[in-house]
């Protein structure tokens, strides 16, 4: 009888330590040990942001994706970044002319921003290995873009009397740097701001590194080109743009989910 309830009281105890062991995985073991790349649920929506360097300046970007499939995803995107002209040298930097003046462009004419919407797709062109790595992927988007530049303006020492400064619209063929005290406030001439419509192309290769199939990683490189029917004034005696030619690197994080 003692044998036969010690037979029972091993098996109990063997499927009751089953029992918890499964209860554990299921509510116990933490959620970034399950959403891993080995779950292939495709997540169908993301959501995401980050910060871009290009040639000529630096900026911002917001992303919404769309999984068609483990292959294919439509991207929405919105970037605001400036542009810079042509080997431009900043002058006052450490107080080489005037110690307490702002530093400034020498020949800049106007302040550029840019700001794009358009859409585009990312192809797959390898998936992750199980342990985790990299996926990467070929990218390309399309659409509209709006420059906006606002002309600069500058502290002018006035040549009838050297005690007093004004705030004037620069001027290459009167400005010079032995009259320009420095850099004058940035709404200074806001209200001569203008605005160049234009189209924009932008291709390259995306590389997502993200652990987790509900968190984004990624990071991408390529070329993009902005191009404007009317062309922009960025720099004093050098031509205007009707174009921007650029290689970028930007870097993204969001989330990917399938609720809303």
């Amino acid at each position: 009888m003692m044998r036969y309830f010690l037979k029972i009281s091993i098996l109990l105890l063997f499927f009751g330590s089953g029992f918890v062991a499964s209860a554990q995985n299921e509510e116990d073991i933490p959620f970034e040990e399950i959403d891993t790349i080995l779950n292939k649920v495709i997540l169908k929506k993301e959501i995401s942001g980050g910060a871009m360097l290009h040639t000529r300046g630096w900026g911002f970007l917001f992303r919404k994706g769309f999984n068609e499939n483990a292959f294919r995803k439509n991207i929405w995107e919105v970037e605001v970044f400036g542009i810079k002209g042509d080997k431009q040298v900043r002058v006052n930097f450490y107080g080489a002319y005037y110690s307490n003046a702002n530093s400034y462009v020498y020949g800049k004419l106007n302040k550029v921003y840019n700001i794009r919407t358009g859409l585009g797709q990312q192809h797959r062109l390898n998936s992750k290995p199980y342990w985790g790595g990299v996926e990467v992927r070929f990218a390309y988007y399309g659409g509209i873009n709006l420059a906006i530049a606002k002309p600069i303006y500058l502290y002018i020492i006035n040549q009838n009397n050297y005690n007093t400064i004004e705030s004037e619209k620069y001027d290459p063929e009167t400005h010079f740097i032995e009259n320009i005290y420095g850099r004058a406030p940035f709404l200074d001439g806001i209200e001569e701001t203008k605005f160049y419509p234009g189209l924009y192309a932008k291709v390259g290769l995306n590389f997502e590194f993200g652990p987790y199939k509900t968190s984004i990683k990624a990071l991408e490189a390529g070329m993009m080109i902005d191009g404007y029917p009317i062309p922009i004034p960025i720099m004093a005696f050098r031509d205007k743009h009707y174009y921007f030619l650029n290689f970028y690197v930007s870097f993204t994080f969001g989330k990917r989910y399938n609720k809303f």
